[in-house]
Order: structure tokens, then sequence, then C-alpha cells
């Protein structure tokens, strides 16, 4: 166990292995623990979000991603024909700052939309409630899936790096076969890994689902499967009667994700801003994710009653949003700007770039799905700008 692990979490998770067939669990089961473990996991004691923090969202940087956010949603409560009521629900809202960047901009923007609006919070983390929890607002609250009876949303439903979050399977290619990562636990050295047979036949028929052919990638290929996505997308697909799912993220397309030279995967923990491949350190103090596969949450939501509206890299999204429109403003200038007003204006168009950099938040997925509506419809204005080849 490392030093800077949690040792309640390392506890835990052991006596779980110990007390399970064969002493083991499997990798999906592993990060479910040290990630949501209810009184020590990652997430569930508070995550450490922001610049002094293990890591950053876009929502961090400015309001700007909020207010291009509200702006979208303005549109969808149009195309639905200007309801007199509105579910806007966010899934994994952190610290909040999301809801408030949004709600604020319309209430100033759009007045009678703020009223139509029912702001909901999906949040599993206790401690992160109680954050959110802070903020004031009299459309707000909080509630869990069981909460909610199915078909019975109007709106938009959407997530912003939450799905790079959920447990994943880990599978290695092992004389020619796929075999499961299990995790183990030696009183001498801690966690360890075997291979094992798949824990569940959903993992055989995956990459069939997906279109991919992994049948002849060699022998060490290790990669993720994320199941616990699928059954969430299904979820939302089912509390969802009419309206848009966004869901935003880092992640690839299958034929991206499951390419022969992608032979490690995709995990990566975070901590303190900096970034690495071990999840069997800094147990339950750092966070540990999986890009996402889009072309799943699409086939999902195509089995699910979802309708596929689009995919994007997040830099469009945004720039047909307006953040060109923001960026241009900047550059006009102000003949009787002060330094300070320079400093700021450098500062704020750094961080409107950083939204649209390619190499960054820029390159993360938008997936846009609908549900009820007519087909005749015109795409939605985040949509509209041609996807990068």
């Amino acid at each position: 166990m490392t030093a800077s692990s949690n040792p309640e979490l390392v506890a835990a998770i052991r006596d779980q292995i110990l007390h399970s067939p064969q002493q083991r669990i499997s990798f999906a089961d592993y990060m479910a623990a040290a990630l949501y473990h209810p009184q020590h996991g990652y997430y569930s004691r508070g995550a450490k979000l922001g610049a002094r923090g293990d890591f950053v969202t876009s929502s961090h940087l400015s309001a700007d991603f909020g207010e291009l956010l509200a702006e979208q949603l303005i549109e969808i409560w149009t195309v639905l024909g200007c309801p007199q009521h509105f579910d806007v629900v966010e899934m994994g809202a952190g610290q909040g700052i999301l809801a408030v960047d949004i709600l604020r901009f319309i209430s100033q923007k759009k007045s009678d939309f703020f009223k139509a609006i029912t702001y909901t919070i999906i949040e599993k983390s206790a401690v992160l409630r109680q954050q959110q929890q802070q903020i004031q607002g009299a459309n707000l609250s909080w509630k869990t899936w069981d909460d909610l009876a199915d078909e019975s949303l109007e709106g938009c439903l959407f997530s912003n790096e939450l799905v790079d979050a959920f447990p994943v399977h880990r599978l290695r290619r092992d004389q020619g076969q796929w075999q499961e990562c299990y995790v183990s636990w030696d009183k001498g050295a801690g966690f360890q890994e075997e291979l094992g047979p798949l824990s569940t036949p959903a993992l055989t028929h995956y990459f069939e689902q997906v279109g991919v052919n992994s049948e002849n990638f060699p022998d060490g290929y290790t990669t993720e499967v994320n199941l616990a996505a699928l059954s969430w997308l299904e979820t939302l697909a089912r509390k969802l009667k009419r309206g848009y799912v966004i869901t935003i993220d880092y992640g690839y397309e299958a034929q991206r994700y499951y390419h022969p030279q992608r032979s490690q995967g995709t995990l990566q923990c975070y901590r303190q801003h900096r970034h690495h491949d071990d999840p069997y350190c800094f147990v339950g103090e750092q966070d540990i994710t999986a890009h996402v596969d889009f072309t799943a949450l699409q086939r999902q939501g195509d089995r699910s009653g979802l309708d596929a509206e689009g995919f994007t890299p997040q830099a469009l999204f945004l720039m047909a949003l307006g953040l060109g429109d923001r960026l241009a403003a900047l550059g006009q200038g102000n003949q009787t700007a002060t330094g300070a007003d320079i400093i700021r204006v450098m500062q704020r168009r750094e961080v409107l770039h950083g939204l649209c950099d390619p190499q960054g938040l820029g390159g993360f997925g938008v997936l846009v799905q609908s549900k009820g509506l007519r087909s005749d419809r015109p795409p939605l204005k985040g949509l509209t700008i041609p996807r990068m080849a």
C-alpha cells in the first residue's frame, strides 16, 4: 500500500476481495470501490476539483462554457415549442459551477424561459451534493433516478465529464482469447492484477455491438469496456419523454478507441494535475478515468429509443454557439482601456482559446441524441458547423 493511499479504503477493498469467490474482484468492481465507496471513495469524500485540486473541467475556466450551453438550452426550448415546463437535468454536477452559470445567464437573457425551468441535479456523492446545495434558487432540486418516473422529463439531460469516471472492465488478449483483469490481494505487495475468464457475457458481445473486429488483436493488447455507460444511457432514455440528451466528454468513436496501435487502452489517473496509469497507488486520493466510446453510447441509444442528432468536437460545438463571436469582440479592443483591462482581456482570450484547443478541451466529443421529436426539425445550432476530418 502506498503511504498516500487512504488506509480505510484500502482495508475495505481488501476485505471485499478476501470475501469474494476466488478471493478476487473485477477491475470494474475495484474502480467502483476506489471512486464511489460510500464512506471512503474518492468522489464520496468530495473530489478535489479546480485549480487547487487534481483536475479542472471546462466550467472551472470561466462562465463562458456555461453561458454557451445556456444558449443551446434556449434553442432547445424553442424547438420544443416554448413549453411552460422545461426540465434541465445535469448529471454529475461537481461543485455546481455550471448550474450557477447557466441559470444566471438564462435569467438575464430569457426571463420567460427561466420561469419555465426546473433544474434537477443527479449527484451520487453526498459531499458534492452538500457543496452544490449552497446554490440558491427556487427552481433547483436534487433527485435520484428512482425519484423520477419513466417518461416524466421534457427538456434536456446533459453531462460534462461524467461518463469517463464510470467503472470500466479491463480486458487483455492472452493466447488469442479475451481475458478479464481481476484484482487480488497480496499481504506483502498489496493489490495485484491477474487474468481470468470474462465476468459477464455482455463483454463477449460488446465489440460486435460497436462494429469492431477484435479477434486479430495481438497478445498483450489491453483495453477497457464501459458497460456502466450503457445501462446509464438506457436509464436516461427511459426517463426522457421528449427532448435531448447531450453528453460531453473526452473519448473517441469505436474504430479510433479500439485501434490496434492503442495497445494499452486509455486508463488514466489524475492527482494534483498530473496523470499516470497506475490505479493501485494513491487509492482514494486520485481520480481514475477511461476515455468514452461514443459509438457505444450512440448504438445503445438506438436500441433504447434515442435518435442520433450528431457527434462533433467541443471546439466546433462551442464555436457554433457563439464562442467565435466572443473572441472577435475581445479582439476589437478599447482605446480607453487601462493596463489592468488589457490584462483581463488577454486572460479571457486565453481561456476562450483553451475551450476550443483541439489538443485539449476543444478535442472533447459532444454527442447529441433526442427522443419524441418531429423528423423534419432543423439541426441544433451547436451541430451546424461541419465536423473536423
